[in-house]
């Protein structure tokens, strides 16, 4: 099931996609001026791509089970 539905492939673009938005609003909003200590705003940007590259995993995978469904 889990080939059929490609959650490797998914995972790994869900992931890559979320690192690179995370390390763009790292880049925009907490290298120009952060007003904590950086390790807190590496933490949150930690939570942020695991939370979204699960979160985007999960989409893509649903669209591969709708698309399998549909054949």
């Amino acid at each position: 099931m889990v080939a059929a539905l490609n959650v490797p492939r998914n995972a790994k673009i869900g992931f890559v996609l979320a690192g690179l938005f995370t390390a763009g609003l790292f880049a925009l909003f907490v290298l120009p001026g952060a007003q904590r200590p950086i390790g807190f705003y590496v933490a949150l940007a930690f939570v942020l791509a695991t939370s979204l590259g699960g979160l985007l995993t999960a989409l893509f995978t649903a669209v591969s089970a709708v698309r399998l469904a549909r054949q």
